[in-house]
């Protein structure tokens, strides 16, 4: 039996979606190519870390109480660090989200009186907790945040930012949130980075400039820190975990800064001395060596299914063959029903909760419904195939992850047949 039969037959997708899928995949092995290039290099960097640091079986073991000399905390945080061309590291599985690593360098470097700006207008829904509002936010600790809104086109406007910033002299983090949370745009990619970074360096050298790098990990030949980047955090539920890593986040920069944010990580004067993890690093060591290649069957996954959505007439962000800064592809439906069967499909496709269907709901953090496919083994790891988006206008669904594109392929005919395209 050929693939395509077994396919139609064995998952109950007609033909003629399949034939139109495997088509779709021609029109994208040119950038299948590149991507895989960039994955080469991203592997080779981590093999270096591991070799350079002399990475040992001795590095995975556990460790209890307060984790004196546990070597392999300090390993981990050691090739995080040089892969990323950062000074050190925070690498820890008690930042238990990239929101949560994030808080914490913010809170590690801002004091009461600063002011903290964005250069991506305010971030996604989850951060703005932190920012403002009660229990315990940025706000209550009298410390502003300020941002300039992004252009039309999705790009930073770097004159209105330099403008606003020389007039307020308390700005003391300027930030930059790499990925699109729930906005149509582009993704920033490390060379577009680089660029603002530099002229900010120029007009501001004292100001730490701090890029959230959630979803961005490996998907560029360098990290924001490499390119000049202060401050980076994300999550290891994401792309640097590899699908792997059980839970954790990192923090990476310039090494003062890092040990400033370390006293807020844990306490001052303690800092990274000590921390404990009793159920070894193994999965973390593993997992961030498996990450640059994860995240190319990741985006090879996206690439797909932009092709394959742009040739039915729908709009995608970004386009098949543009160049991507982060793993994840925007799809938009512009009505409800298509939206709802896309992500039912991508459940559906899922080697776990694949019987489940999803509805939308009132998600956390978030102020409209939600809806979420995500039958991953790691629960929320955004690496694995997962879908979803606010139910609003104009109803686009977020598509991100996949371990295998094999995996991600499957998910997209699900979708198709879920919503019920005909050919």
């Amino acid at each position: 039996m050929d693939i395509l039969s077994y396919i139609s037959d064995q998952f109950h997708i007609r033909r003629e979606l399949v034939q139109f899928v495997f088509e779709c995949e021609e029109d994208v092995k040119p950038v299948f190519r590149t991507l895989q290039e960039t994955a080469q290099l991203g592997q080779f960097r981590v093999i270096d870390a591991f070799q350079k640091n002399c990475v040992s079986a001795r590095h995975f073991y556990a460790s209890t109480g307060y984790g004196y000399g546990d070597e392999g905390r300090e390993k981990l945080c050691r090739i995080f660090a040089d892969t990323f061309g950062a000074e050190d590291a925070i690498v820890s599985p008690m930042l238990m989200s990239g929101t949560h690593a994030i808080s914490t360098a913010l809170f590690g470097l801002l004091r009461p009186g600063d002011t903290l700006y964005s250069l991506t207008g305010k971030p996604y829904d989850t951060l703005r907790s932190t920012l403002y509002g009660a229990n315990g936010s940025l706000e209550e600790y009298n410390i502003r945040f300020a941002c300039t809104p992004l252009k039309e086109d999705g790009s930073i406007d770097l004159a209105a930012a330099l403008s606003a910033i020389k007039k307020e002299p308390s700005v003391t983090v300027i930030y930059l949130q790499r990925s699109t949370g729930y906005e149509i745009r582009p993704a920033f990619t490390t060379e577009a980075i680089g660029h603002v970074i530099s002229v900010i360096h120029r007009e501001f050298p004292d100001k730490i400039i701090m890029v959230d790098n959630c979803y961005g990990e490996f998907v560029c030949t360098k990290e924001p820190t490499a390119v000049g980047a202060d401050v980076i955090a994300g999550s290891l539920i994401k792309n640097p975990g590899g699908g792997l890593a059980p839970t954790g986040g990192y923090i990476a920069g310039r090494k003062p800064l890092i040990e400033k944010i370390a006293g807020s990580f844990s306490a001052p004067g303690i800092g990274t001395e000590i921390g404990s993890y009793a159920f070894g690093y193994q999965q973390y060591f593993q997992g961030f060596f498996m990450a640059p290649h994860t995240v190319c069957q990741a985006l090879q996954g996206v690439v797909l299914a932009a092709r394959v959505f742009e040739r039915l007439g729908y709009r995608s962000q970004p386009a098949y063959n543009a160049v991507r800064g982060d793993i994840t592809q925007s799809i938009i439906f512009d009505s409800e029903e298509p939206m709802t069967g896309f992500v039912r499909g991508i459940q559906r496709a899922s080697a776990i909760d694949g019987h489940v269907v999803p509805y939308a709901w009132d998600m956390p953090g978030y102020d409209d419904k939600v809806i979420m496919a995500a039958g991953t083994f790691v629960q929320g790891a955004s690496v694995e195939l997962t879908a979803d988006g606010p139910m609003r206008p104009p109803y686009a669904a977020y598509l991100q992850g996949a371990l295998t594109y094999e995996h991600a392929k499957l998910g997209i005919l699900y979708a198709l047949d879920s919503m019920g395209i005909a050919l």
